[in-house]
Formats: structure tokens, sequence, C-alpha cells
């Protein structure tokens, strides 16, 4: 199944600003932001992912209630798994799951 996964934008990195963190449920990995060069998303916007890619931004509401659809329909997990297989290196990914348990 085709699956485009809403995630918000956690960190835009200073070292290519076509990637960024992004943050779904809890999980954090790397997506390129590429496909949006005509309205790049900051920190904190939505945005849809498909295979590593940002499709297209979308608003929070519309995000959370796909987000709650997904796990309404039992996906959540499929959708997790879908993002841990994005493209962050080992030591980045324990980094990053250290930090979304410490919190904001």
């Amino acid at each position: 199944m085709c699956l485009a996964i809403p995630g918000r934008v956690v960190e835009l990195l200073p070292e290519d600003r076509s990637l960024a963190v992004v943050d779904v449920l809890g999980v954090r990995r790397k997506v390129d932001l590429g496909l949006l060069q005509e309205d790049p998303p900051l920190a904190g916007d939505w945005v849809l992912i498909h295979v590593g890619f940002a499709m297209s931004k979308i608003g929070e509401a519309d995000a959370l209630a796909q987000l709650r659809m997904l796990t309404e329909l039992g996906e959540s997990d499929a959708a997790i798994e879908e993002v841990q297989g994005y493209g962050l290196g080992e030591e980045e990914a324990e980094e990053t799951a250290a930090e979304s348990k410490a919190g904001p």
C-alpha cells in the first residue's frame, strides 16, 4: 500500500537545508524537502511524507486527523515502521530517540 504519513518538521538541518528532521508519532527521521522548494516548510510545519520525501505541506488539523485515522485503522504501527526506514544512521537514531524521550 502507498502511504503518505503526516509528520511535524522538528529541525531544518544546517548542513543541508533540503533535509529536515521530522517527527512522526514520536519517531524522528531525516526527510528530503527538495520537492517543496517553492514553499519550503519551516520548523513546526506539518508535511505529508512518502518514502523519505516530503510531498506536500498540510495544516495541523488535517495532520492530526490523518494520524487519528491511521490509529483507528490499526495502521499506526505500519506508519512507524515505514518512518523507521528513513535515512538516519544508527548513531543519529539513538540521539533522536534520546531527545524524543527527554521532551521539548
